[in-house]
C-alpha cells in the first residue's frame, strides 16, 4: 500500500477518538466513577473479590473501607502465585504478561501484572491517542509518510510457569500489530536485543538507512544514541541525516534538562516536542497541545486514580482523595486502581494539577526521590527546572547529576551536596552554584525559607563528576537503557557516595 494512501487512513482512524475523547473531558467524575465500578464488578468472583465482599460494593466510600492503599510488597504474595499459574487471583482475566521493573535504586525486581484488557485498552490505547493528538493539532504531518524511530528496554522476554516477563517495551513489541512494526525502526529483532552498547550499533546501521520522521523514547538514552549518530555519520545536525524529521515523542524523565541539548541538534523551531507519562502499570497522561509542557490525564484507559497530598504522605494524617476533590498546584502521590488487577496501588510517582478543566498535570518527581530532611520539600521538578534555568543563564549544559543531604553533625548545619556531570562546564563554578541555588530558592519557598541567612541550610556544595560517572555506575548495576534512571534525589547518601567512590 503507498505511504500517502497509509497515512490519510491513519489519520482518518485515529481523528475518530477524539469524539471519545470529549466525552471525559465534559463528563471526567462520571467517567471516573462508572469505570471503577465496573472494575469492581468484573473481579467480584476473583479470590481477592470474595475477600473483600466486592459484590456488596456499591459506591467509592465504601470501596475505601474495604481495599486498602497497597504497595509493591504488600500485593507480591497475590501477584506470585499468579506469576507460577494461579489465576482469577486479584484479575478476573488470565494474566499471562508481567513488566519487569527495578529502576536504579531498587536490587529487587517487580513484576507488574499486565492484563490483554490492559495491552489493548490502556498501553496500545495511549499509542493511538498520542498519535491523535498530534495529528489532531498537525493537520499537514507527513509523519507516517516515514518512520518512528523507537528505543526501548534491552531485555528480551522469558518465560517461566506459562508466564512471560520482560520490559514493558519488549512486551509491548512482542505484541504489536503489523503495521505498528511496519512503520518503526529499527526492526523488533534488533530492538529486543539485550546488551545495551551492542544495540546501538545495530540500531544506528539499520536507522540510518531510513526516513525517520519521528522519534520515540526516554530523552536520556535517546540523546546517547542521537549523539553516537551524529558522530558515526559526521553531521552536526540530525536534519542532516533525516530531513523530513518533525516530532519527539518523550517520557520517563523530565525533559528540561535536555532541552536545549536537543535544540542544538534539531535546530529547527517547527520540530515538535510530545511527552507522554506511562509506567509498567499503566499509560496515563498525554500533551495534548503543541508547545506545552501540560499532559492531559486520559480517564477512559481502565484507570481508576486517587491521590494523596504528599503534606500528609506517610504521616498518621495521611488522606486519600478521588480526582474530584484534588486542588491546583498541590503535590500529590499518585494511587491507581487498573484493568491488571491493582487495587489500590502506590505507583510511587507525584504530580500536580496544572488545570482541573480538564484535567492537566505534571510529574513532579517520585516519592522517594525527593529531599525533606530540614522540611525543604525539595522535588524533582524543582532541581531540574533549576538546572535548566542556571545552565541558561551560564551557557552550560548538564548531562546527569545527583543531590543528596549533608546532615548536621554537632552544631554544623546541614546542606544539600550535588555530584553533576556536565556536558558543557561552566567557565565559574562557584558562580554556577551560588546562581543554581538562588534559583532553587525561586523555584521552592521551603527551600528558600531554609536558607534564609543560612538558618537552617548552608549554601549547596557540587562535585564535579569525571565524564561518564554515572553511564559507568549504570553499567555496573546492569542498568543500561530501557526506562533506567538515575536517582536524582534521595533523603540518603547512599547512591551520592557510591558515585564519590567511583570519581
Amino acid at each position: 500500500m503507498p505511504f500517502p494512501i497509509i497515512n490519510s487512513i491513519a489519520t482518518w482512524v485515529l481523528k475518530q477518538r477524539i469524539h471519545q475523547i470529549e466525552l471525559f473531558l465534559k463528563y471526567p467524575n462520571e467517567v471516573q466513577e462508572e469505570l471503577l465500578m465496573n472494575l469492581i464488578r468484573k473481579s467480584e468472583d476473583t479470590e481477592l473479590g470474595k475477600e473483600k465482599d466486592f459484590e456488596s460494593i456499591k459506591n467509592y466510600k465504601t470501596f475505601c473501607e474495604r481495599v486498602p492503599v497497597s504497595t509493591y510488597e504488600e500485593l507480591e504474595p497475590l501477584i506470585e502465585r499468579t506469576r507460577k499459574g494461579e489465576q482469577n487471583v486479584f484479575w478476573a482475566e488470565p494474566i499471562k504478561w508481567f513488566a519487569k521493573s527495578s529502576g536504579t535504586t531498587n536490587a529487587k525486581s517487580k513484576f507488574i501484572p499486565v492484563s490483554e484488557s490492559a495491552l489493548e485498552n490502556c498501553h496500545y490505547k495511549g499509542s493511538k491517542d498520542l498519535l491523535c493528538m498530534y495529528l489532531n493539532n498537525n493537520e499537514n504531518s507527513e509523519m507516517f509518510l516515514g518512520k518512528s524511530l523507537r528505543l526501548g528496554g534491552s531485555s528480551q522476554i522469558h518465560e517461566n510457569n506459562n508466564s512471560s516477563f520482560g520490559d514493558l517495551s519488549a512486551i509491548l513489541i512482542e505484541n504489536m500489530p503489523m503495521w505498528a512494526e511496519f512503520s518503526s525502526t529499527p526492526s523488533n529483532k534488533i530492538s529486543l536485543m539485550s546488551e545495551w552498547e551492542t544495540k546501538l550499533t545495530a540500531i544506528i546501521n539499520e536507522t540510518k538507512k531510513e526516513n525517520v520522521t519521528s522519534f520515540a523514547g526516554v530523552p536520556s538514552w535517546m540523546l546517547v544514541l542521537l549523539n553516537r549518530i551524529l558522530s558515526e555519520t559526521n553531521h552536526t545536525s540530525l536534519f542532516e541525516l533525516w530531513p523530513n524529521l518533525e516530532v519527539y515523542f518523550h517520557g520517563g524523565v523530565n525533559f528540561e534538562p535536555y532541552r536545549e541539548q536537543y535544540q542544538k541538534i534539531l535546530p529547527n523551531s517547527d520540530f515538535k516536542y510530545y511527552e507522554i507519562y506511562n509506567a509498567s502499570e499503566g499509560f496515563f497522561a498525554i500533551q495534548d497541545m503543541n508547545y506545552s509542557n501540560d499532559l492531559l490525564l486520559m480517564l477512559d484507559y481502565g484507570i481508576f486514580y486517587e491521590f494523596i497530598p504528599m503534606d500528609t504522605f506517610g504521616t498518621p494524617n495521611q488522606i486519600v482523595i478521588p480526582l474530584a476533590e484534588v486542588e491546583l498546584f498541590k503535590n500529590y502521590a499518585v494511587v491507581i486502581t487498573t484493568n491488571s488487577g491493582l487495587w489500590r496501588y502506590l505507583i510511587g510517582d507525584t504530580v500536580r494539577f496544572t488545570s482541573l478543566n480538564p484535567f492537566r498535570i505534571r510529574v513532579t518527581g517520585r516519592t522517594k526521590h525527593h529531599i525533606n530532611v530540614f522540611g525543604e520539600e525539595l522535588m524533582v521538578e524543582n532541581a531540574d527546572q533549576a538546572i535548566a534555568k542556571t545552565c541558561s543563564q551560564l551557557n552550560c549544559d548538564v548531562k546527569d547529576y545527583t543531590v543528596a543531604p549533608i546532615f548536621m553533625k554537632n552544631k554544623e548545619k546541614g546542606s544539600h551536596e550535588w555530584m553533576i556531570e556536565f556536558k558543557k562546564t561552566p567557565v565559574d563554578l562557584a558562580l554556577f552554584a551560588k546562581v543554581l541555588d538562588e534559583t532553587l530558592q525561586s523555584v521552592n519557598s521551603d527551600y528558600e525559607a531554609k536558607r534564609y541567612k543560612n538558618m537552617t541550610l548552608n549554601p549547596l556544595k557540587i562535585n564535579v563528576a569525571r565524564e561518564n560517572l554515572f553511564y559507568d555506575w549504570l553499567k555496573l548495576k546492569d542498568k543500561l537503557g530501557g526506562q533506567n534512571k538515575i536517582p536524582r534525589l534521595s533523603n540518603q547518601r547512599d547512591y551520592l557516595e557510591q558515585l564519590k567512590e567511583m570519581q
